[in-house]
């Protein structure tokens, strides 16, 4: 049965219109159109990864009240406590963390669950940290939905920030501080950083901190420009490098006093920087009179020394060189380009090499999170993985290193597949297996052949996982298929004894694939079941967790995936409420297993090596941003070779373009070669990834077979 090819028609006048814009060929152009980047905003963070375009990370709510309190434990020798998720994450985000405060000088110790520990920050954890005299918690990855842990260390005069990522309920746990981008009243522009993400955003605003001398002062950026016959004076109140006031006002020469404008009120106290001081003095003489003088500074020659290309240059001129302005959604100001020039000004100014290094050791944690919590590969996000893998490439941080050599993965190219298929269940096997210290602890041990002993445990553990989800799975497997039916093919959910606590997940996520439809798979151990819940089609997991959360000890998690512990009194409501939200159950999405969405047709010309560059800027991909799909017609079928064992299941080929001759792979088809559907020296079209194939240290470009038919 062939798939549906489906080839979205989008407009050749916008594809020229975004070609032209944003300064890409038209492929690129009719690739980010066909799959619905047609803003500047979304359009950036494909053509750009400049690493000065992540978000400040005093946007988020709260930043600066937990920098504050971090500061102040620091100036006290306060001992403080970094408690983790067990999970990749988790333990990314905890090592990313305490790394920092270790290496600022502070008095820092980390935790995560392992062993039978429920998920999340636990009493016994807080108890005894109060015990060790401690004063700080700062959970990762955690925290959002632990009422009862947190008002405890309140009570035992432990102050706990909460750094999470997860969906928070109606009400707030009673912590000092929370920073997470979900919050409801969030102004964060982006909702989906991981938990290491967000740790990553806490450490970069306390390097800021502790680095630069505009911490927590105040400025004033100035512009004035003329409008017919009025003039603009346009301000912008800065705090840490983030926007949180502007003021506009028009003015006529000689018809208002300053002090009848908002003007004195809101620079009052206020240190003030324009672009070319004379100027801007010249035009409040011509506004209020001679007599008026206001105390501003010049910041131009200082930013032309950082940034050279904006020296001896207007604001104006600057605008048609920003790559800001080139993706804005809006038509930006002189006010808007100073704002991104001085930030980016201080920004630079603040780092040095040894803080650059350190930052690409934190994005690849951060990179590694990002892909392992499947975050939507969007965004800012796409800066922080592709950065992230960019830098692991070139200098991997100890623990990765060594784990990378044992799964023969150092010293070469890898993306997202290889971190998600190989690197990250490496590290969460830990935790499936009951020792998520194990993972952790190679993230912190400073003796390299300790390091090396942990990675080579991390592999083994990983084998026996994968062999404890193969037999997980045959064993589950008839309950699967019989409570799709039972829940009118809108959900699946199994539970059993015979389920690891360890292994929910994997077994929800491949239940999931199977029937495309939301998956739960609980373990059952004495009087508490432990359950995960994946998602499909666009559907909410939140919606369910909400419906059933007074019956739960505890849950968590995203839209799309998510986890919770329940005790066996509540299993019959539970039973009943899950028949209710099944059958409530409308999906977003249509089933579309069998049909290839093509983002470019190739002519033969194209079916170059260079082809792989275009597929390269599109990484990293992911969730929400799937490996492109191209197709090309009237190709040859050169070679066939069957392969696979014990049974020869896919077929290995060479495909002739004419100029190139293309290695391909197409799993699972050697039965249509058998069915002659198709055989050597055949014209075939095929639709296809672009992928390379890496055997003793030589790369090579190959095509991997999505579909394929008879020209």
């Amino acid at each position: 049965m062939y798939m549906k090819w489906d080839k979205k028609e989008i407009s050749p006048e916008k594809v020229k219109e975004i070609s032209v814009k944003y300064g890409c060929d038209l492929l690129t152009a009719s690739i980010l159109l066909r799959r619905g980047h047609d803003t500047g905003e979304s359009i950036r963070y494909f053509l750009e990864d400049d690493i000065t375009s992540l978000r400040n990370p005093f946007a988020l709510d709260g930043m600066e009240d937990a920098v504050e309190r971090i500061l102040a434990a620091k100036e006290e020798g306060e001992k403080v406590l970094i408690f983790g998720d067990s999970d990749v994450d988790g333990i990314t985000g905890t090592a990313l963390l305490a790394g920092y405060l270790e290496d600022i000088g502070m008095d820092v110790t980390w935790r995560i669950p392992t062993g039978d520990d429920a998920y999340g920050l636990s009493m016994d954890a807080v108890e005894e940290f109060a015990a060790k005299d401690g004063t700080l918690i700062i959970t990762v990855d955690c925290g959002i939905s632990r009422f009862a842990e947190i008002k405890r260390a309140g009570e035992l005069y432990i102050d706990v920030i909460v750094t999470d990522h997860h969906e928070p309920q109606d009400e707030l746990p009673q912590a000092l501080v929370i920073v997470n981008p979900k919050l409801r009243d969030s102004s964060y522009p982006f909702r989906n950083l991981s938990g290491c993400g967000v740790a990553f955003k806490l450490v970069c605003a306390l390097r800021f901190a502790q680095k630069s001398d505009l911490y927590g002062q105040q400025v004033c950026l100035l512009n004035t420009r003329p409008l017919n016959d009025a003039w603009i004076i346009e301000i912008a109140k800065m705090r840490n490098l983030h926007v949180v006031d502007t003021l506009i006002e028009t003015v006529v020469p000689g018809m208002i006093s300053i002090g009848e404008t908002r003007l004195p009120s809101f620079l009052e106290g206020q240190h003030i920087l324009c672009w070319d001081a004379q100027f801007h003095k010249q035009s409040f003489a011509k506004l209020f009179g001679k007599g008026v003088e206001i105390g501003i500074m010049d910041i131009a020659p200082q930013i032309g020394k950082e940034i050279p290309q904006t020296a001896g240059q207007s604001l104006l001129r600057i605008k048609e060189l920003s790559k800001i302005a080139k993706y804005s959604q809006k038509e930006l100001s002189e006010l808007d380009v100073f704002v991104n020039l001085f930030s980016s000004y201080a920004r630079i100014k603040e780092k040095n090499a040894e803080d650059t290094e350190r930052e690409n050791a934190d994005l690849q944690l951060a990179a590694l999170g990002t892909i392992a919590d499947i975050m939507p590969l969007l965004d800012e996000n796409r800066i922080i993985v592709r950065r992230g893998i960019e830098a692991l490439e070139k200098k991997p941080r100890p623990g990765l290193l060594q784990l990378l050599q044992k799964l023969d993965l150092a010293g070469r190219h890898f993306d997202t597949k290889d971190i998600s298929w190989k690197l990250c269940p490496s590290i969460n096997a830990a935790r499936r297996m009951g020792s998520a210290q194990t993972a952790a602890a190679l993230f912190f041990e400073k003796d390299l052949l300790k390091r090396e002993r942990l990675a080579t445990e991390l592999a083994s553990m990983n084998e026996k996982r994968k062999a404890l989800e193969e037999e997980t799975w045959t064993a589950i497997e008839p309950q699967v298929y019989k409570s799709f039916d039972e829940y009118d093919q809108k959900l699946t959910m199994v539970f059993s004894e015979k389920i690891n606590k360890g292994v929910t997940g994997l077994m929800a996520q491949r239940a999931c694939r199977t029937f495309n439809v939301p998956s739960m798979a609980i373990s059952v151990n004495d009087d508490i079941c432990t359950g995960s819940i994946r998602s499909s089609r666009g559907y909410n997991v939140h919606t369910l967790f909400e419906q059933c959360s007074d019956l739960f000890i505890d849950s968590g998690g995203h839209q799309a995936a998510g986890g919770f512990s329940m005790t066996m009194k509540n299993w019959d409501l539970f039973l009943d409420r899950l028949k209710k939200a099944a059958a409530a159950i409308e999906f977003d999405q249509i089933p579309d297993e069998e049909t290839v969405k093509i983002d470019a047709e190739l002519p033969h010309d194209f079916l170059s090596p260079d082809i792989l560059k275009l597929a390269d800027r599109f990484e990293p991909y992911g969730n929400d941003n799937e490996p492109l799909v191209f197709m090309t017609k009237n190709i040859t079928v050169r070679e066939i070779n069957f392969i696979g064992k014990p049974e020869a299941k896919h077929v290995k080929m060479i495909l002739d373009a004419g100029k190139y001759k293309w290695p391909a792979l197409y799993w699972q088809s050697a039965e249509r070669v058998t069915n002659r559907e198709f055989g050597i020296n055949d014209k075939v079209d095929v639709a296809f990834n672009l992928s390379r194939d890496y055997f003793k240290g030589n790369e090579t470009p190959q095509l991997m077979v999505v579909d394929l038919r008879k020209s």
